[in-house]
Parts: C-alpha cells; sequence; structure tokens
C-alpha cells in the first residue's frame, strides 16, 4: 500500500533543520504484514530526543530511515499467527520489542531484549527484514516502529493494546515518555513514603517521572533543569521545589532517589552529586557516546550509594503500560500536560529545531485530529 511517511536522508546536517530540511516528506510503498506482524493505522505520533538524535548525528543508524518511535494507533490488519488483537483495536507501540525467549527477556525488564536491540541497530522488524521502500529503495525501520508516517507495520511484540478511553495522543506519549521515565521511578527508582525524589533534566522524559514520581504516596519531589521556564512548569505540576544545576548543589540538597534524564555527562555527575547516602542514581539519558564522566568511587562506597542504568524505565511494557494509563484514568498521571503542542506531518524539521533548543516537552503529530482537546 502507498503511504506517506517522514524520511531521514542524512545525519548530522546543519542546524536550523528547517532551513537544511534533512527530513523529507515522502511517499512510500508498505508491504502487508508478515507472520506475527501487524498493520496500524497511526493516529498520534509525539517527536523525542531519541528521533532527534538520529537527526543531529548522536545516534548513527542505517540510512534512508522512516523517523518516529512514540506513537499509537489502530489495528488494520492482522500477520498469520496473530490471536491476541483484533481489528480496529488501539494501541500503544514501544520502541524495544522484546521476543520473550531470549536472556535478556528474563530479567522482568531489568535488562534490554537481545534480539529486539539488534533489529533495533540494524533498522529491521523484530523478525528482521524491511518493509518499507521508495522504488527499489529501501528505507530502514526506527527502533521496530516507524511512526511519523500515516501506516505502520510492526512486529505484535512492538505493540500494546489499551481501552479506547485513553486518546491516541495520550496513548503515544505512555509508550515513550511515560514508560520510560515513569519505568525508571517505579522499576529502578521504587522510592519509599517520606523519601525525596530529584529529576534532573526536564524533557518530556524527566517531566513523565517528574509526574510519575508525584503520584507515589508520600514522596516528595523535586526538579532541575537549566531552563527557568521548565523549572515553573515543574512546580506547577506539583514539585515541591525546582532549581537550576548549580543551584540545587549550592543549596546542598539530597535526595534517595535521583533520576538523571538530561542525556549529558555533566547532568549525570550533577545527578551523582545530588544523591543521599544510601540512595540509587537511575540514569535514562542517551548522552554521546564518546561522553564520560568523572565520579568518585570513594564516595559510592563510604555512603553505600547505587548507580542504576535504566533502558526503557526497566519495564516490561505489556505489564507497565496498563499501570500508567490507570493512573492516567485516575487523574493521579496528567499526562495531557506534558504535550507542549500539536503540530502537522510538514512541520517536523522545525519541530526538531524546538527539540534541540529545549523549547518543546512533547510535540505531538496528529494524523486524524482526535486528541485530548
Amino acid at each position: 500500500m502507498k503511504i506517506l511517511g517522514a524520511v531521514l536522508e542524512v545525519s548530522g546536517a546543519a542546524r536550523p533543520f528547517a532551513a537544511s530540511q534533512p527530513i523529507s516528506i515522502a511517499e512510500l510503498e508498505l508491504d502487508a504484514p508478515g507472520k506475527g506482524e501487524v498493520l496500524v493505522k497511526i493516529e498520534a505520533a509525539g517527536l523525542c530526543h531519541s528521533d532527534l538524535s538520529v537527526v543531529d548525528g548522536n545516534r548513527l543508524r542505517p540510512l534512508p530511515m522512516l523517523l518516529g518511535h512514540e506513537a499509537a494507533g489502530r489495528i488494520e490488519q492482522l500477520g498469520e499467527d496473530v490471536h491476541d488483537l483484533q481489528l480496529g483495536q488501539r494501541v500503544v507501540m514501544v520502541f524495544l520489542p522484546r521476543c520473550d525467549h531470549c536472556a535478556g527477556c528474563g530479567t522482568g525488564g531489568l535488562m534490554p531484549c537481545e534480539r529486539g536491540s539488534r533489529s533495533n541497530t540494524a533498522g529491521t522488524l523484530l523478525a528482521g527484514g524491511v518493509r518499507l521502500h521508495r522504488g527499489s529503495e529501501e528505507i530502514k525501520h526506527h527502533l521496530g516502529v516507524s511512526g511519523f508516517a500515516t501506516h505502520a507495520v510492526v512486529d505484535r511484540h512492538s505493540v500494546v493494546a489499551v481501552d479506547d478511553d485513553v486518546p491516541p495522543d495520550i496513548a503515544a506519549v505512555l509508550g515513550c515518555a511515560v514508560l520510560t521515565g515513569g519505568g525508571a521511578v517505579i522499576n529502578a527508582g521504587r522510592p519509599q513514603p517520606g523519601q525525596t525524589v530529584i529529576v534532573v533534566g526536564l524533557g518530556g522524559v524527566g517531566m513523565a517521572a517528574l509526574i510519575t514520581a508525584l503520584a507515589q504516596d508520600g514522596v516528595k519531589v523535586i526538579g532541575v533543569d537549566g531552563l527557568p521556564e521548565k523549572l515553573q512548569m515543574a512546580r506547577e505540576l506539583g514539585a515541591s521545589a525546582a532549581y537550576s544545576p548549580q543551584d540545587i548543589l549550592d543549596h546542598k540538597i539530597r535526595g534517595s532517589v535521583v533520576i538523571e534524564a538530561a542525556g549529558n555527562a555533566r547532568a549525570f555527575e550533577t545527578a551523582v552529586a545530588l544523591t543521599a547516602p544510601g540512595g540509587r542514581t537511575v540514569t535514562v539519558g542517551l548522552p554521546a557516546p564518546d561522553a564520560t564522566s568523572a565520579i568518585s568511587p570513594l564516595a559510592l562506597v563510604a555512603e553505600a550509594r547505587t548507580i542504576i542504568g535504566s533502558y526503557l524505565g526497566s519495564a516490561v511494557p505489556s505489564r507497565d503500560i496498563p499501570i500508567f494509563a490507570q493512573l492516567w484514568r485516575e487523574g493521579k498521571l496528567p499526562v495531557e500536560k506534558l504535550i507542549s503542542s500539536r503540530i502537522g506531518l510538514n512541520d517536523i524539521n522545525e519541530g526538531m529545531d524546538q527539540l534541540a533548543d529545549g523549547r518543546a516537552i512533547r510535540q505531538i503529530i496528529m494524523f486524524n485530529g482526535d486528541s485530548t482537546t
């Protein structure tokens, strides 16, 4: 079938992307779903730093590639051997499929799926191969999803069904920002009543971590970011305080659980410095591959502190997305407040500039106008 999608033609193009136009909106051919795969009509897709990192060259991926990994839509066709989904059902896309058989999948979310990680790096679906074409040219898949398009064929393990009461823009954000940031809180940080959670880096993932921490009983939450408008937003969401990185260090405030969601080496060092004795530093940001940090090993030993790397929020999507959906349903997780704007597919290069400049939390591409507003 013919679809319209946002294809990254070149990585590392000059800023602004609105001028250099590294992403083109192209008509593509999409194959029918194979065994164990589904065809999804995309309703909403969010712009995330993991997309930006491929655009700006920090994450090298095979090109050309149809971007987008945070998305939601409805099932239009079921491939062979897919019996647990229904036509018309709304699904959340997840950017790391879990095969359920490898050693990584046996860790309950602690480790990524080995097969899923390999296929994501190669730009294929979980079973291998590519379902996207432009004439004779293969177009690679982004993280098994390629959600910046009118339709996508994905592996069954790349979707989680949600009820229709969860709107598509909310559903999309559940699949990446909330699963990653919120999962880092509940799966890796595991704060207890009376403890303080500090979130360093208040982009989409960091804000999702902040609202998830606020949904935990008896937990004090503090936000940290370099942009005053994000600090103000953190306070409006319910944080007891919000500081610039230098201010919080000057105040000598420390937390039992510190989530690093900025994705740079300095933010990681700040998060470690803010971690109280016996506390956990949970790092979910993805810095440049050559980035390094300096920390004191003695402080880790003498203060019995732990550093945890958390990919995809240490989540099992089929287990955790329904938990987050229920928290949203109960009014405890205001995901809609993370959506800073809704844009069209043609605005995607400008959207990447907004993301790179730190001016957006979550920009959502709406494909059919159905949203929370």
